[in-house]
């Protein structure tokens, strides 16, 4: 949301240097195409560590730092959610149960809710590695390692 104020703000400033408004800018300069998402099939990783299954699965839309700025972010329908707050929007309690849910796409949102951009990673899980026991420890190291990104 900074980085968008920044970015205007620069803008602004270069086209009142160049002696523009933003009004003489042609129309095809003020109208940016928002960013698309380019869908490739998920490659899988040799780690079932919580922190590289993060970075390989999640960091896209997530950020490397879970909080919710990664390069597909801005091409998504709602806001990416900041992972390292999720304890602190919880009253200080972090939820494993919620986030495993979540991960392994058993946590329906309601329909109120719109629908969610997210991929259920359990299914994905499934398909590169069938043995269930793998699939599971995999959701239960991404969940020890946003639980320990969360803010204190």
């Amino acid at each position: 949301m900074m980085r968008t104020y920044w970015t205007t703000g620069l803008v602004l400033m270069a086209m009142i240097g160049l002696g523009l408004t933003p009004s003489a800018a042609p129309q095809a300069q003020r109208e940016q195409p928002k960013p698309t998402i380019k869908r490739v099939p998920v490659r899988p990783i040799e780690s079932i560590e919580g922190k590289e299954s993060f970075v390989a699965y999640c960091a896209v839309c997530h950020g490397k730092g879970g909080k919710g700025d990664g390069p597909a972010a801005p091409a998504l329908k709602a806001l990416v959610p900041d992972l390292t707050i999720l304890a602190k929007k919880n009253g200080g309690t972090f939820s494993a149960v919620d986030v495993q849910a979540t991960i392994s796409g058993t946590n329906k949102w309601p329909s109120s809710h719109g629908s969610s951009d997210m991929p259920m990673w359990g299914p994905v899980f499934r398909s590169l590695q069938p043995e269930t026991g793998m699939v599971m420890l995999r959701v239960r190291n991404l969940v020890d390692y946003i639980e320990s990104i969360q803010v204190k």
